[in-house]
């Protein structure tokens, strides 16, 4: 077992090496670089699983090969490493600060506060209707979502949604407005099962079609399908630099973590076992939807893009099972586009974030995206054929935003967690992370010398960078717009 787990290490090594490591500068493109759509505008095929991290792609192999056959984004944050803040900015393309949307329940979260506050109505969803596509929403919408609403947002021709279905047993669905049990169906095989007869539909009639499939794997309770139950025994969670280590200087939520002792380990290795598991599925969901694509003729018209929503700690920092931090393991999370036009084997090391999925898909099919938009297309930097100037894309952003609010989690929260991190504001750029608490406790590491994030070296900036920095963030945290937002981005600090 030890030679398979080390064969599956190098297999992904290239991979995981990109977004492991920090990045030397920005990817060599035009400075007038420019999306060019195919004649035929593309499908997309969005695949986005729930709590997935970094560490877990090298037991995915479907991934691996969507990664050799298209683009991989070694820089890619979410602006919140909670799961329905998160799906807020993807669907809308907008920062928590705009959408509201901070925790998962209300006043300050989840579903309702997405919906009372207009969201629903202007998400990619929306805008690819109206371009013409035919669009399906599959599996998980939003924390706090009951499928007994009957509730079926605008946006969608298809949907297929569940609400507390992270067993992925004995769940229910709202079918287009009806909702329907499932018993011991595995959720992750039903969602596979929708998704190609909705490929096979459009195929069939020719289509332009959009279909987003939101796994709850692998999310906790990390239930793996029947036939993986049993895979990799005797794994266990890595044991990094970061592993049971204080950074020095720690912020004062995290400074008085004791070592994590042998229970807690054990729980550490069982979560990291089942999470690897349960992943298993979700890539066989991808290899099975590439085989429809080409079954069907639409493989050459299609681009596929596989994300997550946040990362996730176990036992970093003296964290046990979760996430909401501002470290790596939670923030950075892969993003790989594959499909026409896009460069095959590449990594772009520029700062991309998750409220640029929304005008990238706009931009794929051909559609403006609303001016209140946060995001910007990640298009230009997937496209094929251009000169390699050696001159970054004009204007991008340097610096990612990341904003934390501590919820106050109701008892029936999946993503309840013990020890939660203050509220903060945080920025996020290839060579550095820079944090500010709610009670003015600062963080600042240099990835460049300090990539596992052990040493903050805040209190060693002079009075200048601090002031530079806090300028940087504030921008960011007002910002409102793609125009104000890439201007803000843009941190020199």
């Amino acid at each position: 077992m030890r030679s398979l787990l080390r064969a599956a290490g190098a297999v992904a090594l290239s991979l995981c090496l990109a977004a492991s490591q920090p990045a030397a500068g920005p990817s060599s493109l035009p400075a007038a670089a420019r999306w060019v759509a195919p004649a035929t505008r593309p499908n997309i095929v969005f695949i986005l699983a729930d709590d997935l991290s970094v560490d877990l792609l090298q037991f995915m192999p479907n991934v691996r090969r969507l990664a050799a056959d298209g683009t991989s984004f070694a820089n890619y944050v979410v602006t919140d490493t909670l799961c329905c803040p998160s799906r807020s900015s993807i669907f809308t393309g907008k920062f928590p600060h705009n959408t509201g949307v901070f925790t998962n329940s209300a006043p300050d979260g989840g579903w309702a506060v997405f919906r009372k506050r207009g969201n629903e109505s202007d998400t990619f969803g929306t805008s690819l209707r109206r371009a013409g596509y035919r669009t399906a929403m599959l599996g998980k919408y939003m924390n706090g979502y009951s499928p007994a609403s009957g509730h079926v947002p605008p946006g969608w021709d298809q949907w297929a949604v569940g609400g507390d279905a992270y067993r992925q047993y004995d769940y229910t669905l709202n079918e287009n407005g009806v909702v329907r049990k499932y018993g011991q169906e595995y959720l992750t095989h039903v969602l596979t099962g929708k998704a190609t007869a909705f490929i096979e539909m459009s195929a069939g009639d020719r289509t332009p079609f959009f279909v987003e499939i939101a796994t709850f794997a692998p999310h906790s309770p990390f239930t793996p399908a029947p036939q993986d139950t049993g895979a990799f025994p005797g794994l266990r969670a890595p044991r990094g630099p970061a592993f049971d280590r204080l950074p020095i200087d720690a912020p004062p939520w995290l400074a008085d973590r004791p070592p994590l002792g042998p229970d807690q380990l054990a729980r550490i290795d069982d979560a990291y076992r089942r999470r690897a598991q349960s992943v298993l599925s979700l890539d066989r969901m991808i290899g099975t939807l590439r085989e429809t694509l080409t079954r069907t003729g639409t493989a050459d018209d299609t681009v596929l893009v596989f994300s997550s929503d946040n990362g996730f700690h176990l036992g970093e920092h003296r964290l046990t099972v979760g996430k909401q931090t501002a470290f790596e393991t939670d923030v950075r999370v892969p993003l790989i586009v594959a499909g026409p036009g896009v460069r095959a084997g590449a990594t772009v090391t520029e700062t991309a974030e998750n409220v640029d999925l929304r005008p990238t898909f706009d931009d794929l099919v051909g559609t403006p995206s609303p001016p209140d938009v946060d995001g910007r297309s990640l298009a230009p930097l997937l496209r094929s054929g251009m000169v390699v100037s050696g001159t970054p894309v004009s204007g991008w952003r340097t610096a990612a935003l990341v904003e934390h609010r501590r919820p106050e989690f109701r008892p029936d929260d999946p993503d309840r967690q013990k020890v939660i991190p203050e509220s903060y504001a945080a920025l996020r750029t290839p060579e550095w992370t820079y944090v500010r608490y709610a009670s003015g406790a600062l963080e600042f590491y240099d990835r460049r010398t300090d990539p596992h994030q052990l040493r903050n070296v805040a209190p060693a900036l002079s009075p200048a960078r601090k002031a530079a920095l806090a300028a940087a963030l504030d921008a960011l945290v007002a910002c409102k717009g793609a125009v104000a937002c890439e201007k803000a981005g843009i941190v020199r600090a």
